[in-house]
């Protein structure tokens, strides 16, 4: 079983940064893909950002890539979602989420565990 907790939403004006963070509970954190997603207000649930196993490989969608970053700590058992340049789009909750195969999955359905999740906003 692994738990979730992310952090690190917060207001914030339209260019500026936040950077997300996931923490996990489990022995086996370093076998599980990890994934950012995102649920605008609403919308359904969307995805962000996913990185592998490895946190050698990620992938974007395309509205966030060159803006965000994905990377992952296993030593922390930590994952990290780096935003900048945040638009107004940009606003949602976003979920943290683990998926005990390795893989860059994009579907929500993909992923065994998440979070509860920590609300993003962007102002104009």
């Amino acid at each position: 079983q692994v738990q979730l907790v992310e952090s690190g939403g917060g207001l914030v004006q339209a260019g500026g940064s936040l950077r997300l963070s996931c923490a996990a509970t489990g022995p086996t954190f370093s076998t599980y893909a990890m994934g950012w997603f995102r649920q605008p207000p609403g919308k359904e649930r969307e995805f962000v950002a996913v990185v592998s196993w490895s946190r050698s490989r990620s992938y974007y969608t395309d509205s966030v890539k060159g803006r965000f970053t994905i990377s992952g700590d296993n030593a922390k058992n930590t994952v990290y979602l780096q935003m900048n340049s945040l638009k107004p789009e940009d606003t949602a909750v976003y979920y943290c989420a683990a998926r005990r195969r390795n893989g860059l999955e994009f579907t929500a359905g993909g992923y065994d565990y998440w979070g509860q999740g920590t609300q993003v906003t962007v102002s104009s």
